[in-house]
């Protein structure tokens, strides 16, 4: 298969360079990349780790202890200082390499020719020499010199700052790249890296890459376009502000009333350490980046590339699905099925061309028609149907010189190629819209009516039809547009692209999960209508058709955009005011496009979705997912996956919230009642090292809820842990903290020693943990879900919590270094007793009206899509 831009025969066609030559050059030249300014190194990821609050605070509390003289105590606060840095560096860096491995996925594709034959290979493999193959919407790779071109236009507005696209000449024999010209100008020869070629195609011969190209040497790169905060980070962001000034508050507080109050200062600066680590939830934002990093790792494991981590956010709470009919809905692989001569249709087979030349006249004209080498499934089908009837056979046609194409556009929706014979004629042929057609071979009314008859009744049979026409010019002379031409009409081309098997299922998930399904497409509103049942979308006979649309008013377009599921004869200007119709009524619109021309209506939309095999690279550079298969169940998978994330990180966020009240209050209440202290820092410490696994590993890995599915779309203003999110965790807590200081009380009231009541408090405190852990990782009841597989992580981080405490109380040394007792095996026995039975208490919340839906399930009032399905 040859690219755009190249020639049709071998024989013409550059040989390009061999790949020993390009393997030699990308040794000497280096990759065709710009170094990345924003790529954070080990070492600045070490700095910002080493900056964390809870990391100083940890820091400080183990000098205090080393000045003091309990170095033991102050060797065991470095080592988990020490194990605190390595977790949060890995953590940092497997999220960095979580993001360069999608920034990888999403690198641009370069087409060239390598050894006389197309080539599509990374963009940074492209080297100096290499002869690049451009076409309309493609992101140019490299500096180029042009040696053919077709209509070409390139925006350059990455190097100049004007929008307006620029036309393009090949350059003149022995002409060589000008290193002063400056981009931005007319007809100029050159074409430079990072520039948007927006129409018509061209060959050029690459003459810089890398730091080398006008790109590179002004530092500009769009691999290294920073990802701004998303609104989960600041909305988190805020709640650890706001905690970290409690903490500093209630801090500062305790030391000062302490060394006042007993004039025991060094116990009040610690007691006030602990209260500090134990008030700052640090585990939130750790919890934000590997979630968004692994759920974006997660996105990409079924096809779905996010390219911006805030997509996340938003995926899950789609309520519109603007989707294309061919290649989403349908496998885009187009056949000539059937063709129709002076109104008679055959099925595209050999034995329909052998009985009646006229099919195999048709059949060539409309390989006169196509682009040879060309991505565009018609063309294909085209070729396909020659090969496999015979109509044109390989090479029959490889000494026919194309002398000039003329490219569809919105005012004639038809496609021309102009060739010559060997006998020096010129044969012209053109296939496009069958409207387009009548008009160039001057149909007159009644001819054009009888002819549209065709097409509607082919196309209720989900045909998508095309009409095809030739001309013998008498001279050389060629016209400035087809419309000089003198055509005739040699008939129509019926092709179908047969329905992705998914398709169904996924559409019956999408419509029970409170999701709208429209489909745009531009065939006619009868082929729209036939696919539009055969997928299962509501309403399928209900059709608006972009005439219809551009005729309403702004409120009559919403309320039409609202009732509709199918959009036929739709332009790109259309579907971007379909979009912003829909956002204009509350929903959030998710849109599928793969043309040049889509990018605005998929940068309009919440969420634009890119085309990862067939689309352009301005419309994936304009949407936020891109889609690496291209198919309408992979889109609803992903809108599931973001339901997950975005629910587990809910729960986790709440189960954060809920365990630190009872870490705070057991620093805090013990001293301000005048008793023992319960927490230092090293106790806090020892409870933080069991709960970051809990967040990072065990709830990220947590499966989905089994009616995930089945309920609307959260409001996109639901924020991650709101205020009923809060009080949920602060009950939570507040229950625990309840068992473990009513415990702790009462065994000080009774004679019990200090080391043994703290013993107990924090048996309680570890076996409520890891319960609070496991209540909120699901919605339902946890007796239902105990043994359920997905869960198991949850049984095994409390298996570890349970052998790191008992170390602590049964190792001598360990149990003088925290200062515990060793309890007798019922008096253990009853503090798990205890600690589980605040929990059970807990997982009965879930039965209280609204809890579920706190924790992630939602009951979203119907909006308008609600009417069109």
């Amino acid at each position: 298969m040859e690219h755009p831009g190249t020639s049709n025969t071998s024989a013409t066609r550059p040989a390009g360079l061999t790949a020993a030559e390009a393997a030699e050059r990308l040794a000497r030249f280096g990759p065709n990349e710009i170094a990345d300014p924003g790529k954070r190194t080990i070492a600045s990821t070490l700095r910002e780790v080493l900056t964390e609050p809870m990391l100083l605070l940890l820091v400080v509390a183990a000098l205090i202890y080393l000045v003091i003289g309990d170095v033991a105590e102050g060797l065991l606060l470095s080592v988990f200082a020490l194990l605190s840095i390595v977790l949060l560096v890995y953590q940092e860096r497997r999220s960095e390499n979580a993001l360069a491995a999608l920034r990888a996925m999403a690198a641009p594709q370069a087409h060239v020719i390598r050894d006389g034959a197309p080539a599509t290979i990374p963009a940074r493999d492209v080297v100096p020499g290499d002869l690049l193959a451009i076409d309309e919407g493609e992101r140019i790779a490299a500096d180029a010199l042009l040696l053919t071109t077709e209509a070409l236009q390139v925006d350059e507005s990455l190097l100049t700052g004007e929008s307006v696209p620029v036309r393009k000449r090949p350059a003149a024999p022995g002409e060589t790249a000008d290193t002063d010209a400056r981009p931005g100008g007319e007809d100029e020869p050159s074409v430079y890296s990072g520039t948007l070629a927006v129409a018509g195609h061209g060959l050029a011969r690459v003459t810089a890459t890398g730091a080398a190209t006008r790109t590179g040497a002004i530092g500009l790169s769009l691999s290294t376009i920073e990802v701004g905060r998303t609104t989960l980070q600041q909305s988190t962001a805020k709640i650890v502000r706001l905690f970290g000034l409690i903490a500093l508050i209630v801090c500062s507080a305790l030391v000062v009333w302490y060394g006042l109050a007993f004039g025991d200062w060094i116990e009040g600066v610690l007691s006030g350490i602990a209260i500090a680590m134990s008030l700052l939830p640090e585990e939130f934002p750790v919890a934000m980046a590997v979630f968004l990093a692994i759920g974006a790792w997660r996105l990409s494991q079924i096809k779905v590339l996010a390219r911006r981590p805030a997509i996340i956010e938003t995926l899950g709470a789609t309520t519109v699905l603007c989707v294309d009919k061919t290649g989403t809905l349908t496998r885009n692989r187009m056949r000539v099925a059937r063709v129709s001569v002076d109104r008679h249709w055959v099925k595209a087979e050999r034995d329909a061309v052998a009985a009646d030349a006229r099919v195999a006249d048709l059949l060539r004209t409309a390989w006169f028609a196509s682009r040879h080498g060309s991505f565009d499934p018609m063309d294909l089908a085209v070729e396909a149907a020659c090969e496999r009837t015979g109509a044109v056979t390989t090479d029959q046609h490889a000494d026919w010189p194309l002398l000039r194409e003329y490219p569809l556009n919105p005012d004639l929706l038809a496609f021309t190629q102009v060739w010559r014979e060997p006998d020096g004629d010129l044969r012209v042929a053109t296939k496009g819209a069958p409207e387009a057609i009548a008009r160039l071979c001057g149909l007159d009314e009644e001819e054009r009516t009888a002819l549209m008859a065709e097409v509607e009744a082919m196309a209720t049979q989900g045909l998508r039809v095309l009409a095809v026409a030739g001309a013998h010019p008498p001279g050389d002379a060629l016209p400035d547009d087809p419309t000089g031409f003198r055509f005739e009409f040699r008939g129509l081309l019926g092709f179908e692209d047969p329905l992705r098997e998914t398709v169904p299922q996924a559409m019956r998930e999408a419509m029970a999960g409170g999701i709208a399904v429209k489909m745009i497409t531009g065939d006619y509103a009868a082929t729209a209508t036939a696919m539009a049942r055969r997928a299962g979308i509501a309403n399928p006979d209900h059709v608006l058709t972009g005439t219809q649309l551009e005729r309403l008013g702004d409120a009559e377009t919403g309320r039409a955009v609202a009732e509709t599921n199918v959009f036929a004869r739709m332009m790109p200007a259309q579907k971007l005011r379909l979009v912003g119709a829909l956002r204009d009524d509350g929903e959030i619109v998710a849109m599928t496009g793969d043309g040049v021309n889509d990018a605005p209506a998929l940068k309009a939309a919440d969420i634009g979705i890119a085309m990862g095999q067939h689309g352009t690279d301005v419309a994936r550079a304009a949407a936020g997912i891109v889609l690496l298969n291209e198919d309408f169940g992979t889109i609803v998978s992903g809108v599931r996956m973001g339901r997950r994330i975005f629910e587990n990180l809910r729960k986790v966020m709440i189960y954060i919230a809920a365990i630190h009240v009872p870490i705070a209050g057991l620093a805090l209440f013990p001293l301000l009642m005048g008793l023992p202290p319960v927490l230092l820092p090293m106790h806090v410490v020892l409870i933080e090292m069991i709960i970051d696994p809990m967040c990072t590993i065990a709830f990220e890995s947590t499966p989905e809820e089994s009616d995930i599915m089945e309920h609307p779309p959260r409001p996109i203003d639901d924020p991650l842990i709101g205020g009923r999110q809060l009080l949920l965790g602060l009950a939570q807590g507040a229950l625990l903290l309840a068992a473990c200081l009513g415990g702790y009380m009462a065994l000080i009231a009774s004679g019990k020693n200090a080391e043994l009541a703290r013993t107990m408090a924090f048996i309680v405190l570890t076996a409520g943990n890891t319960g609070l852990a496991r209540v909120n990782a699901s919605r339902a009841l946890t007796v239902g879900t105990l043994f359920a597989r997905g869960y198991r992580m949850f049984g095994a981080i409390a298996l570890l919590a349970a052998a790191v405490v008992t170390a602590c109380i049964a190792v001598p040394a360990l149990r003088d270094l925290f200062a515990f007792a060793a309890p007798a095996p019922q008096e253990i026995a009853l503090a798990v007793g205890v600690g589980i039975a605040a929990v059970v208490i807990v997982d009965f919340f879930k039965l209280l009206p609204g809890v579920r839906r706190i924790m992630g399930r939602v009951e979203r009032p119907p909006t308008v899509h609600a009417r069109a399905a």
